[in-house]
C-alpha cells in the first residue's frame, strides 16, 4: 500500500524511512523546497538516518520526496507529522496543521486513511482534521486515526521501533488499519478506546516531564537561599526504590514537546471551562529560569555583568542534536546581553545562530557556562586553566565542575 508522509522534519522523516523499509512505497511532502532538494541527494538532518541509506532506498523505489502533493493512482494512506507550535501569546498555532489537511483533501480518494501524529489539543482528530478533509474532498468513506508521536531526537535506545505506540480511530475500521499498519514495524501497540484518550496520553506526557522539572527548579531556588546542592538532593531521594522519578534543575525547558505540550492540554482545559492552574505555574516556573540563572550569575561575577565574557557551552536545546527550537539557552543569552554581558558559544551541531557562529572553547573569558554538554565539546582547555565555570546541565553527570543550580 502506498503511503503519503505530509511533513518531513524529526517526525516524519524517520516514519517515512521506517515505513518505506518495512515494504511501503513511501511518498514523502514537504513544503521546503531546500529540505526536499536536500533529501533527494541523500542529505538527512537526523542523525540516525544516514544518507548512503536515503539513497538506497530512494534507488529503491521504496521512497520519493516532493514538494509537490499529488493524487495516487491506488489506495492510500496519509500520515499527517507537521509542526504545531505556539504562537507569541502561547497559544496554539494550528497553522501548517490546516494547510496540511487542506492539501490532503486536494488529492485524496475515497476510502483512504487519514492518521495525525501532530500533536494538538484533544479532539483536533474529530473536531479540526475531519471537518476540513471531509468538508473540501467532499468525500464521505474517509478513515480517520491517531497515532501521536513519541520521537525523541538524538536518543540511541529508544527510536520508532521499540518504542510503543499509542493508537486509536474514529471508527472501529480506521482503528484496525492503522493498526495493522504501525504493527508492521513497532514492536508494541497500545489500543485505546478513543482518538480523545490518545491524544490526552501525549498531552500528559510531557506536562509529567514539565510539572516535575518546575517542582525541582523551586528546590533549586530554595537551596541557593539554604546553600545546599539540590543535584545531591535529588540524587538521594533518587535512593528510594518506590515512588519516585528523579528530575534535575535547568535553565528551562526546550524542544517540540516539553515547552510545548502543556500549553496545548491547557488549551483543552480552557475549552471545556476548566482552569488548569497546576500546569499554567509549572510553565511559569521553567520560563522564568532563564531570569533567574542570570541573576544568580549576576551575583556570581560580583554583581555586575557589564562588559563580561560570558562563553556557554552547547546552546540546542538536547547534547547530541542541532535542534534549537524553544531552546532555553537562546533566552539566557538575552538575558545575559541585556545585563551588558559580551556572550559568546561553542556547539558543534550548530554551526550559526542570529548572525553569530560557534567559536572554540576559550580561556579568554571571566566565565563558562555549561548549559548543552555534547558529547563532541572537549572541557580540556577550561579544566587546564582557571576559568571560572558554572555546570548548568540539566542531568547528574559529572562534566568536572560542581552543579551550580
Amino acid at each position: 500500500m502506498n503511503l503519503v508522509v505530509v511533513g518531513l522534519g524529526y517526525v516524519g522523516l524517520p516514519l517515512a524511512v521506517a515505513a518505506a523499509k518495512s515494504g511501503h512505497i513511501v511518498f514523502g511532502y514537504d513544503i521546503n523546497i531546500e529540505k526536499i532538494s536536500g533529501l533527494k541527494s541523500g542529505q538527512s538532518f537526523i542523525p540516525e538516518i544516514s544518507m548512503e541509506e536515503l539513497k538506497e532506498l530512494q534507488s529503491n523505489g521504496q521512497i520519493s520526496f516532493s514538494s509537490e502533493l499529488v493524487k495516487q493512482s491506488e489506495k492510500t494512506i496519509y500520515i499527517i507529522a507537521v509542526p504545531t507550535p505556539l504562537d507569541l501569546d502561547k497559544k496554539p498555532n494550528l497553522t501548517m496543521l490546516e494547510n496540511a489537511c487542506k492539501s490532503i483533501a486536494k488529492v485524496v480518494e475515497d476510502d483512504c486513511l487519514i492518521i495525525n501524529e501532530s500533536t494538538s489539543y484533544i479532539g483536533t482528530l474529530r473536531d479540526l482534521i475531519k471537518p476540513i478533509i471531509d468538508n473540501q474532498s467532499k468525500l464521505r468513506t474517509l478513515k480517520y486515526a491517531v497515532a501521536p508521536e513519541r520521537i525523541d531526537p538524538g536518543n540511541k535506545k529508544w527510536f520508532i521501533k521499540n518504542t510503543p505506540r499509542v493508537i486509536s480511530g474514529i471508527t472501529d475500521e480506521a482503528k484496525k488499519e492503522a493498526l495493522v499498519f504501525y504493527r508492521q514495524f513497532c514492536d508494541e501497540i497500545h489500543e485505546v478506546s478513543t482518538p480523545e484518550v490518545a491524544e490526552a496520553a501525549k498531552l500528559l506526557e510531557n506536562s509529567f516531564r514539565q510539572v516535575n522539572i518546575a517542582l525541582v527548579n523551586e528546590l533549586a531556588k530554595i537551596s541557593d537561599k539554604l546553600n545546599f546542592s539540590t543535584h545531591e538532593a535529588v540524587m538521594a531521594a533518587a535512593t528510594k526504590p518506590f515512588g519516585f522519578m528523579p528530575f534535575y534543575p535547568s535553565i528551562g525547558v526546550g524542544g517540540h514537546c516539553i515547552p510545548v505540550d502543556p500549553s496545548y492540554l491547557n488549551y483543552s482545559a480552557e475549552i471545556v471551562g476548566v482552569d488548569a492552574k497546576f500546569i499554567k505555574l509549572a510553565n511559569q516556573i521553567n520560563s522564568s529560569m532563564p531570569k533567574v540563572i542570570k541573576e544568580r550569575v549576576k551575583d556570581y561575577l560580583g554583581g555586575d555583568l557589564t562588559g563580561k565574557q560570558v562563553q556557554i557551552a552547547g546552546i540546542s536545546y538536547k547534547p547530541d542534536i542541532s535542534d534549537l527550537r524553544e531552546s532555553p539557552a537562546l533566552d539566557l543569552i538575552k538575558e545575559l546581553e541585556t545585563a551588558g554581558a559580551i556572550v559568546s558559544w561553542h556547539d558543534p551541531f550548530v554551526n550559526e545562530y542570529n548572525g553569530k557562529y560557534s567559536m572554540k572553547l576559550s580561556s579568554n573569558i571571566d566565565l563558562g557556562l555549561i548549559i548543552t554538554p555534547h558529547s563532541q565539546i572537549d572541557f580540556t582547555i577550561w579544566k587546564k586553566t582557571n576559568v571560572k565555570v558554572l555546570d548548568l546541565s540539566a542531568n547528574s553527570d559529572n562534566h568536572g565542575w560542581p552543579k551550580f543550580l
